[in-house]
């Protein structure tokens, strides 16, 4: 089973006012010359850790990695205003940009998934392929499958745990009740809603239980952000992406797609992943079958490191 690369460090970090609220942290590493590879984290809210760069031979690869609004080490963390789906498309291109880059091959996971699908719908011709983990589109059954009916079937005790905090008469819409809290003028209650938020998500991301994973969403600084952020694209039902990339799936055929997909993944269910992949003319999908959403398990860490070798020899001379 291969292993990630080591750890380095970023040879540039940049901070980009994007508009008048937010400013975007993007770091830059490996080598200069390489080929270009962007970096779309998952959540809403998560931010890319260092972690993220090892999925990449920085002899091989130029990484740019990219804090979505509110996320990570972009500023303000956990802001909602000026926060939507185009905003962050039109972020990545701005970064892509500014730093001269011709072409580059878009790596999403989860949420961060989505986000490059709908980059590539819109900026197609700089887009020289794609390798996407766990699909999270963010419509309406997905969020009913997370927050409704769907784990809490699977996950009973940690749902129990999650709507705890809840009255008796707001376990109806978990979504709304959360979102309220979230947005308490009192912090502790805000802090409060977010762990219990980020354990549930943390829990539901795993094949098997992973202290690492929940000790990562449990850190305040990721847990408020993550909570409030997904409540927020939640809430709008991720602002219409899954029927755009619906729609303009065909827009796609021709540049070369890996998705790689836990079969017991509980985010993202895999149903997704196969509806898109047979639409996706020029897609291939591999199915994991000893793992669940998380980016961090062994056995999705294996997948991409392959995935990434196999794209690049399908990509061919495009990449130059």
């Amino acid at each position: 089973m291969l292993t990630l690369f080591p750890d380095l460090a970023p040879n540039q970090t940049y901070r980009f006012s994007v508009s008048d609220v937010h400013e975007v942290y993007v770091e830059e590493a490996g080598n200069r010359n390489g080929i270009p590879v962007v970096v779309m984290h998952g959540g809403p809210g998560l931010g890319c850790g260092r972690y993220l760069r090892r999925f990449f031979d920085s002899e091989r690869f130029r990484i740019i990695m990219i804090d979505q609004r509110g996320a990570g080490r972009s500023r303000p963390l956990a802001e909602v205003l000026d926060n939507n789906t185009n905003a962050l498309i039109s972020d990545v291109e701005f970064v892509r940009q500014e730093l001269g880059v011709d072409k580059w091959l878009v790596f999403g996971y989860g949420w961060g998934a989505t986000l490059g699908l709908l980059y590539a719908l819109r900026y197609s011709q700089v887009v020289v392929g794609m390798l996407l983990q766990g699909v999270m589109l963010g419509g309406q059954k997905e969020v009913d499958w997370l927050l409704k009916d769907g784990c809490n079937r699977i996950f009973s005790d940690s749902w129990g745990e999650f709507t705890a905090l809840l009255g008796e008469g707001e376990r109806d819409d978990v979504l709304g009740a959360y979102a309220n809290r979230l947005s308490d003028s009192n912090e502790l209650v805000q802090m409060q809603a977010a762990k219990a938020w980020a354990y549930w998500m943390a829990r539901c991301s795993t094949l098997h239980p992973n202290q690492s994973v929940v000790d990562y969403y449990l850190n305040p600084h990721v847990a408020i952000a993550l909570a409030k952020l997904q409540c927020h694209y939640f809430s709008n039902l991720g602002f219409e992406a899954e029927a755009e990339i619906q729609r303009g799936l065909k827009c796609l055929a021709g540049i070369p797609g890996i998705m790689v997909h836990g079969r017991y993944d509980l985010i993202s269910p895999l149903s997704g992943a196969l509806n898109l992949q047979r639409r996706w003319s020029g897609a291939e999908i591999h199915i994991i079958r000893d793992a669940g959403h998380s980016i961090a398990e062994p056995a999705i860490v294996d997948a991409i490191l392959n995935s990434i070798n196999q794209l690049i020899d399908r990509v061919g001379p495009d990449i130059a």
